[in-house]
This record gives C-alpha cells, sequence and structure tokens, in this order.
C-alpha cells in the first residue's frame, strides 16, 4: 500500500483527500479530510526512523547499537526529520562544548550519574 501523499506530483501543490474506502464493510467516505499530522509530512525512511527513537526512548547511544550508525549521523537525521516536520533544530549545537564532551554528559545523564539539572548546566555553560 502507497504513502498517503502531500504534494501533487505534477504541480506540488498540497493534496486533499476526498475519498476513503474500507475493503472490510465495502464503504466509501467522500468529503475533505485532512493528513491529520505532521508525521504524514515525512518520508517512510524518516517514519522508520522515528519509530527506532521512540523505540530505544530517545537515547541516542541506544540508536547507534541498534542502526549501527555514529553519534553524529544519527543526529543529523533527528535534524532532518525535525526540519521535515517544519521546525528547526537549535539548542544544544549552539554550545561551546565539544562533540565529545558534550557526549560524554548525555551518557553521564543516561548512566544516572549525574541529574538533569547537572547535564543542563554542564551543556549550557559549556563545562565538562
Amino acid at each position: 500500500m502507497h504513502t498517503l501523499p502531500t504534494q501533487c506530483p505534477f504541480c506540488s501543490g498540497e493534496v486533499t483527500v476526498t475519498k476513503i474506502y474500507c475493503r472490510d464493510c465495502d464503504t466509501t467516505y467522500e468529503g475533505r479530510f485532512s493528513a491529520g499530522t505532521f508525521f504524514a509530512q515525512l518520508s517512510s525512511k524518516q517514519l522508520e526512523f522515528v519509530e527506532t527513537f521512540v523505540r530505544c526512548e530517545g537515547k541516542i547511544n541506544r540508536m547507534e547499537q541498534e542502526l549501527n550508525l555514529s553519534y553524529p549521523t544519527i543526529r543529523n537525521r533527528l535534524h532532518e526529520v525535525i526540519r521535515a516536520m517544519g521546525h528547526e533544530p537549535g539548542g544544544i549545537e549552539d554550545s561551546a562544548l565539544s562533540e565529545a564532551a558534550r557526549r560524554k554528559v548525555l551518557e553521564d545523564l543516561d548512566a544516572g550519574l549525574i541529574g538533569y539539572e547537572d547535564a543542563i548546566k554542564l551543556l549550557e555553560e559549556g563545562e565538562a
């Protein structure tokens, strides 16, 4: 089955769904239906990434193991998803903290060695 298109393949205009069909009861609904969520804007590859992200509880180190990808690659893919959802990633990447030091803070937080408030402070101040 194909995913719901969000843009017209001919003119790139916004697509409006006007017909829904149920194979089980042979019922057809006609009208104007919205896609519902910004998830409809994501590609199947991006949706798989989001599913893995949720399954791993947002822990990038678990995603590294499951996907066999590096931290920067996973972070870049996350940023792609954020942009596809109509937002601009921000925050931590503006910090003066090096990538290795930032990763250490996040690993310490994940391991329970530091608390959330301490991690935020370290990330914002650029100390590790």
